[in-house]
Order: structure tokens, then C-alpha cells, then sequence
């Protein structure tokens, strides 16, 4: 029977129609996971030098000019307590408007040297 098609003709096509957007969205997503890691390490990176500039005593301008040269489109939150400096930066993953819901954070905490420093490493604080 010459007219006649086998029956599975047209499934190679069926599948890879389906495939190819699913290899793509695949792809897609592995790239935004990148791009996330990526923007990670640079907020890691921010919130260590932010805190050890304002460690050393470096004014607000310089330790904000600092990170945003680190981890551009980010926001840096600095606080002092007890001696302890704390920095918290965080950044939206991508500049692409599906990545841009997605933020990630890095602390990090550094002695302020100015108040080590002044301590009397010579002296027993216990009575």
C-alpha cells in the first residue's frame, strides 16, 4: 500500500517541538542559578570589604563608593554595637526583569579597631 504512512510517522517531530523548549527553558534556568551565584560572591565580597573599611575608620562615602565598585546595584546596611561592626549587602540578581525579583544577601561582621585599640592589651579586665 503505497499511500499509506506508517504509524508512528510525525512523533520524531512531536518530540522534538517538545524538547527544544524544554532544553531551552533548561538553560535558562541554569543561567539565572549562575547569575544568582554570581551576584552572590559579589555581595560576599562587598559586605567583607565594607567591613574591614569601616573597620580601619574609613568615612561612610568611601566605604559606600567601595561597594557599590564591588557589587554594583546594591544597598549596604552598616551598624556598630560593643566594638563589632556589622555589614549586611544585599543586590537583585540580574538586571533582566525575571531576575530582578530574586535578591540575595551577605553579612558580615569585623572588630572596629578603634575600640581594640584603645584597650590596654597589658591589663587583666577580670578583677
Amino acid at each position: 500500500m503505497p499511500g499509506r504512512r506508517p504509524p508512528d510517522a510525525g512523533y520524531a517531530t512531536v518530540e522534538a517541538a517538545l524538547a527544544i523548549p524544554s532544553l531551552l527553558l533548561l538553560t535558562l534556568a541554569l543561567a539565572g542559578v549562575l547569575a544568582g551565584m554570581a551576584t552572590q560572591i559579589r555581595c560576599v565580597d562587598a559586605a567583607r570589604l565594607a567591613a574591614r573599611a569601616t573597620a580601619r575608620g574609613e568615612s561612610p562615602a568611601e566605604v559606600q563608593a567601595a561597594v557599590t565598585r564591588a557589587a554594583p546595584d546594591s544597598s549596604v546596611h552598616i551598624t556598630t554595637e560593643n566594638g563589632l561592626i556589622h555589614v549586611s549587602v544585599s543586590a537583585p540578581v540580574a538586571a533582566v526583569p525575571l531576575l530582578h525579583a530574586f535578591t540575595v544577601h551577605a553579612e558580615a561582621y569585623e572588630a572596629d579597631e578603634a575600640t581594640t585599640e584603645s584597650e590596654d592589651p597589658g591589663t587583666d579586665p577580670s578583677p
